[in-house]
């Protein structure tokens, strides 16, 4: 079944030009916001809005309020059209919602891309969506947390981190198999053998691919930069733990029931970019006070990021980074668990070696 995208713009020309490009999907077109609003009404089914910001009777902004007000339209993407020199619109119209912008004159390929990429993370939200709602059907309460979890993690993975690629397939492979050496080796401490369990380990190990899901939410031109970001560049970056953490709260039963395995996926994306002196974020949450999965994510993520090349800077050495590691105890690190990292650190290092 094709794709149904509704074109948003007062310009006939415009509307034209957007219906030629989309040949392929099943395209509605209004040429205000109030008359979108009708046609949303009127198909409900509606995948993708491309919206222009400047019209008469009901502009962009108005539009996308009116959205808000609308739980059942809450979900609806919309990428937004606007010009050159038009940033301030770009970010008030991020903000009240929409998920991507594209300027004008439009680029077919740059239009079609996006497109592309959020009709896929949409039908992922679908599929989320759907399958939760066969799992109050299918589950009683004894085993609801153990398929919730199953559920969530993997759709999560599945259908967003598939999506865009957000760190290199390696990466992934490296921080589980790095987070359960450590952990392992922690268990024999005393300090954390009675929390490190097994089961414990290995759920933390299972959700470690979700630490950067939220980076779907952080638009292509930050995301993908082939440079060093900068300052308000990262800091639009720093809201993909916002968004990670979100993804799977909205997707809980309640804070009451949230299940172990979610709990610790939460606390790992909340916590792996918070230091142990206080200056990390989101919260600059301080010590021990940030959640255990965080500690450990944040080292094992700092470890893998120094030693690998990125576009903006080249890899450091494995003696390099351990001097920084030792320099961050109590620092950026909890220096118990540095201390341990430092205890194996060439077996962490043969694994970064074997899935380089």
């Amino acid at each position: 079944m094709k794709a149904k995208i509704l074109v948003v713009d007062d310009s006939k020309t415009d509307l034209l030009l957007i219906e030629n490009m989309l040949t392929d999907f099943n395209t509605i077109t209004a040429e205000n916001g109030r008359e979108a609003l009708e046609k949303i009404n009127q198909n409900r089914n509606i995948d993708l809005i491309i919206l222009d910001l400047k019209m008469p009777v009901m502009n962009g902004f108005e539009f996308l309020k009116e959205l808000n007000k609308h739980r059942r339209y809450q979900k609806l993407r919309t990428i937004i059209l606007t010009n050159l020199d038009e940033i301030e619109n770009e970010i008030k119209g991020l903000k009240l919602g929409a998920v991507d912008y594209i300027r004008k004159p439009i680029n077919i390929e740059s239009l079609r891309l996006r497109i592309d990429i959020h009709l896929k993370l949409e039908k992922a939200r679908k599929k989320i969506e759907q399958d939760n709602i066969r799992l109050g059907y299918l589950v009683n309460k004894s085993n609801k947390d153990l398929m919730a979890t199953q559920d969530i993690t993997i759709n999560a993975l599945i259908g967003l981190l598939e999506v865009r690629d957000i760190e290199s397939h390696n990466h992934t492979i490296r921080t589980e198999k790095m987070i359960r050496v450590l952990a392992k080796h922690l268990q024999t401490k005393e300090k954390f053998k009675e929390v490190l369990t097994d089961d414990y380990i290995n759920a933390l190990v299972n959700v470690t691919p979700l630490h950067d899901i939220g980076k779907v939410g952080v638009p292509d031109k930050i995301l993908l930069k082939p440079a060093k970001l900068n300052k308000e560049e990262f800091a639009e970056m720093k809201k993909h733990v916002e968004y990670g953490a979100n993804s799977l709260k909205d997707e809980v039963f309640s804070e009451e029931e949230i299940p172990e395995h979610i709990k610790i996926a939460i606390e790992l994306i909340e916590g792996h970019h918070e230091k142990y002196n206080g200056k990390g974020y989101p919260n600059q949450i301080k010590g021990e006070n940030i959640p255990l999965p965080g500690r450990l994510m944040a080292i094992v993520d700092v470890y893998d990021a120094m030693l690998s090349k990125r576009v903006y800077k080249e890899s450091l050495s494995h003696q390099k980074t351990l001097k920084y590691i030792k320099e961050q105890k109590g620092e950026h690190f909890d220096p118990d668990i540095a201390a341990a990292f430092l205890e194996i650190n060439k077996k962490l290092h043969r694994v970064y070696k074997q899935y380089q």
